[in-house]
């Protein structure tokens, strides 16, 4: 017997008609994403019941709602703990749902915050220094080229050509446009010039697995260097991805390995993705982790390794769902 399963969500083209920009909404879901997931689920044999956004989610848990498990894609508007919100009232209810807890949620969404965790374990990530301020930059420790971006920000958002910062005296510059654009602090890494990959992940703990990984290659039409915001949104004329055989190259292989032991360590839960470039030297390094990957099933990354690798959308909401289910009924 299937299961009625709310869907929490920001759509964006409500956040647009309430009149935020298209940066501000760069991260929320297309209506056909929300489309897509539901239909998914009644061919899975499930109920399921649109939600919404963190406060529609509030209000309905007033009214008395309830569900049997919710599917939970809601980013969050406003501070660094925007992606917890949801989570955290469905705690508050004893609701079960999928993908990461408050905790992992708030924590990964500061890239700062999770290289320490990251970096404190003992996997390969590069150097890095958080810029409260834009004069703090000038205590960095180590060389350029730099990488500048928001330290709190996923979906490319803060990330052009101009992230790439070739001179030290520049670096205050490009960490005071970052901090006054974004509202939040900037993190300074070492600019990483080598290959890149997104690996996708299902499960949790021990039981969490590779789905595939696929390498990022930019085209001549790309925002040179940078796996951009306008590069993603644009990916079919930018940029080129290439799925990895398993176990054929080596570099890819490390890459998932990495990408692995940082998912279980930071205690991500049911599907998303690592991102991984490698250095001069070719040795891959953690980047970040998504735990609330995008899900449109032709323009997200997480789908586009699946689609790459022969996994059908709707097998991967079923393996979503199934992850969250097992971890639930072993509590």
């Amino acid at each position: 017997m299937g299961l009625t399963i709310g869907i929490t969500y920001d759509l964006r083209s409500e956040y647009l008609a309430m009149g935020y920009t298209e940066d501000e909404t760069a991260e929320f879901d297309r209506d056909d994403t929300i489309s897509a997931i539901e239909s998914t689920l009644s061919e899975l044999g499930h109920r399921p019941e649109r939600i919404g956004h963190a406060r529609q989610l509030a209000a309905a848990l007033i009214a008395g709602k309830r569900w049997d498990m919710v599917f939970n894609i809601a980013e969050g508007m406003h501070g660094i703990g925007r992606e917890a919100l949801v989570p955290a009232l469905l705690d508050l209810y004893r609701i079960p749902y999928t993908f990461s807890d408050p905790l992992v949620m708030s924590l990964t969404l500061h890239k700062g915050m999770t290289k320490r965790v990251i970096r404190d374990a003992g996997i390969a990530t590069a150097d890095f220094f958080v810029a409260e301020r834009a004069g703090d930059a000038e205590a960095i420790s180590f060389d350029p080229p730099y990488f500048v971006k928001p330290v709190a920000e996923g979906t490319g958002k803060g990330i052009s050509p101009a992230s790439i910062v070739r001179k030290r005296a520049a670096l205050r510059e490009a960490c005071e446009r970052c901090i006054r654009i974004y509202h939040q602090p900037a993190i300074i890494e070492p600019y990483l010039s080598g290959r890149e990959f997104t690996v996708g992940i299902v499960g949790t703990g021990d039981n969490a697995e590779v789905l595939g990984n696929m390498e990022v290659h930019l085209r001549e039409t790309a925002e040179p260097g940078v796996y951009s915001y306008v590069n993603k949104e644009e990916f079919e004329d930018r940029v080129t991805y290439r799925l990895m055989a398993p176990g054929a190259d080596p570099v890819a292989v490390e890459a998932e390995a990495v990408s692995l032991a940082a998912w279980r360590v930071l205690g991500c839960r049911d599907a998303g993705r690592v991102d991984i470039r490698c250095d001069a030297e070719g040795r891959p390094q953690f980047m970040e982790v998504n735990p609330l990957a995008g899900i449109h099933p032709h323009h997200s990354d997480l789908p586009i390794i699946c689609n790459l690798a022969g996994i059908p959308y709707r097998s991967l909401i079923n393996r979503i769902l199934m992850s969250a289910m097992s971890r639930i009924s072993g509590q």
